[in-house]
């Protein structure tokens, strides 16, 4: 197995506070185990729609970063600067490359 993806799908019209709180929880976490790479992403074809591309070495890793309480804390005040829920999707990466 190659890792594991998580994509999280979420909507806000208040994008600089949800990028002050990652910040903020990016920087609380500074040398503890966690993701590998976090990419955030704007939908060109839906304004205020954001996907997050979290990166995990394999699904173990993901899910002990889920249990930790600070993840939860990160996701609840996320959450009340979404417009609505948001959808996960969990992928197990089966090929990568590197192009270019």
């Amino acid at each position: 197995m190659a890792g594991f993806v998580q994509i999280i799908e979420w909507k806000t019209s208040r994008f600089d506070e949800v990028r002050a709180l990652n910040e903020e929880y990016r920087d609380s976490r500074q040398g503890e185990a966690g993701p590998s790479r976090v990419t955030v992403t704007s939908d060109r074809d839906r304004p205020g729609t954001y996907l997050t591309i979290v990166e995990f070495p394999d699904y173990d890793s993901a899910m002990a970063n889920s249990a930790r309480a600070d993840t939860s804390e990160f996701a609840e005040k996320m959450g009340a600067l979404c417009d609505g829920p948001p959808s996960f999707y969990n992928l197990d990466v089966q090929m990568q490359e590197e192009m270019g």
